[in-house]
């Protein structure tokens, strides 16, 4: 898989590298999440897009004003509150509450879990988002791997700062410090929003190192690739302004 033989264009080899190891990250039993909640998390991502319910509620003037069951495919082994809320993520996620984050909560997910389950949505989504660009056909979704979840929480925990609790790399483990901070030892939101399962951190830094720039790189604003880094930006920021992303 991902050896990209079939592409219009070349494509990096690190990337087809990147790919793959994202691919087996989703795979196998994580912090909080089976192998096989994991893989479901990645198939309810994809099928959002295409969710009649999902496409009414983007069409309301409030998403919360819109109730209906999701074209989930009966998405086996995942509770409903969490379905809804990989699809929401996907679809509108502009438009999330802390009053609904709170909901979600109150209806039985823990905020650990809903950590884990976004940060493998985001690998999935970021690598299905390549493949469309491309032109290329969606890979299948990996086999589950058996194995029990490692149920670590990192120290460090702080509250209030997000909605979901986060670690402060003052307070933690010199290798989790490491992996929330930028070269200086400064850290910043985007970077910890995952920290409360750093594992999904280690993983979306290693996709972003090779879809955009390590943590590193990004700290020179000489740096770049095929595109320099002004072309770069000047492409992540139309992008991000497209998908109404913000902080």
């Amino acid at each position: 898989m991902f050896e990209y033989s079939d592409s219009p264009d070349p494509i990096r080899p690190d990337l087809a590298e990147a790919h793959r190891r994202a691919w087996d990250h989703i795979a196998a039993p994580g912090t909080w999440l089976s192998g096989a909640e994991r893989v479901a998390v990645s198939e309810q991502s994809r099928r959002a897009p295409q969710c009649r319910l999902c496409a009414e509620r983007k069409a309301a003037l409030s998403p919360f004003a819109v109730e209906g069951e999701h074209d989930d495919g009966g998405a086996p082994g995942l509770p409903a509150p969490l379905v809804d809320a990989i699809h929401r993520v996907t679809t509108d996620a502009q438009r999330l509450t802390r009053a609904w984050h709170d909901r979600l909560l109150a209806d039985g997910v823990a905020d650990e879990a809903w950590v884990e389950a976004l940060g493998v949505a985001v690998l999935g989504i970021s690598i299905d988002a390549f493949h469309h660009a491309m032109g290329l056909p969606l890979p299948p979704l990996p086999q589950p791997l058996p194995g029990e979840t490692s149920r670590k929480t990192p120290r460090g925990i702080v509250l209030g700062e997000a909605w979901v609790p986060m670690v402060d790399p003052r307070r933690t483990d010199p290798e989790t410090r490491a992996l929330l901070s930028m070269p200086g030892g400064r850290s910043a939101g985007v970077i910890r929003a995952l920290s409360l399962v750093p594992a999904e951190v280690r993983a979306w830094n290693e996709l972003s190192d090779a879809q955009y720039l390590s943590r590193e790189r990004m700290a020179s604003m000489q740096t770049g690739r095929a595109l320099d880094r002004s072309q770069i930006e000047l492409v992540a920021g139309r992008v991000s302004a497209l998908n109404e992303c913000f902080y």
